[in-house]
């Protein structure tokens, strides 16, 4: 049976509910409620950003700590950095990486063929082209530049010639922008609706895009509020040992 923290309360960030219990984030999921790059703002804040009722969310929130078992919620808070860092690559970046250019040629499709009747659809096929674009760039300076310096910090041979704070830095800022064009998806598509015309291709496109906004979101969690927090608190050590 889970623990719940006393303390949680709606004065806590929405990652430390998480943090607490994995198997939450569907919870979060379910109601539009960003807890990676939004994870800082405190429960209450976000409910009413949603326009929620915050005591029936945090009695939810409190049940689902209460008989919550779910196999597939492992809590990444005691894997190692590099465990961390493997599971990101190859389960993250992986389904980005195949799930991306599928959806960026539904959305031109679905804009070409229903782009007159609804105006909306030629500015979310120019939020999912951003989307596709910034994490391209993204994954590839996770893979090639952070994430090694992140194992060799681990491993104990140093974070080499860069520390890990600046990349950091930059890798959040990229996730706070993926956040923003997530939340137009969701605002343009009226929390991913199909209208009343629309197509199979049409109804496969918002899906995918709901299943992208949930699976961004359980990636930049697992990095925002777990992986870069504990490699910074790493680089800590290793340079008060050094001293």
């Amino acid at each position: 049976m889970t623990t719940i923290a006393p303390t949680l309360d709606l004065t806590s960030p929405v990652s430390e509910w998480i943090l607490d219990t994995p198997a939450r984030a569907r919870v979060f999921e379910r109601y539009g409620i960003d807890y990676c790059c939004g994870g800082k703002k405190p429960l209450g804040q976000a409910c009413a950003r949603r326009g929620l009722d915050p005591s029936a969310l945090m009695q939810e929130l409190r049940q689902t700590g209460r008989s919550s078992t779910a196999a597939d919620e492992r809590d990444w808070t005691h894997a190692t950095l590099t465990e961390l860092a493997d599971h990101i690559e190859q389960t993250h970046h992986a389904w980005l990486k195949r799930e991306l250019p599928r959806l960026v040629a539904l959305a031109d499709k679905v804009n070409r063929v229903h782009g007159r009747n609804h105006s909306w659809l030629a500015e979310l096929q120019t939020t999912v082209d951003a989307i596709a674009a910034e994490m391209q760039s993204h994954l590839f300076k996770e893979e090639h530049v952070l994430f090694p310096l992140i194992r060799r910090l681990e491993q104990g041979s140093g974070p080499g010639p860069m520390p890990v704070n600046g990349p950091i830095r930059v890798m959040e800022h990229e996730h706070d922008q993926v956040a923003a064009l997530l939340e137009k998806n969701r605002r343009l598509t009226n929390d991913f609706t199909p209208p009343a015309d629309a197509c199979n291709s049409f109804r496969t496109l918002l899906d995918g895009l709901r299943e992208l906004e949930t699976d961004t979101h359980r990636h930049i969690h697992k990095e925002n509020n777990i992986l870069f927090p504990r490699a910074q608190a790493a680089q800590l050590a290793v340079a008060g040992s050094a001293t």
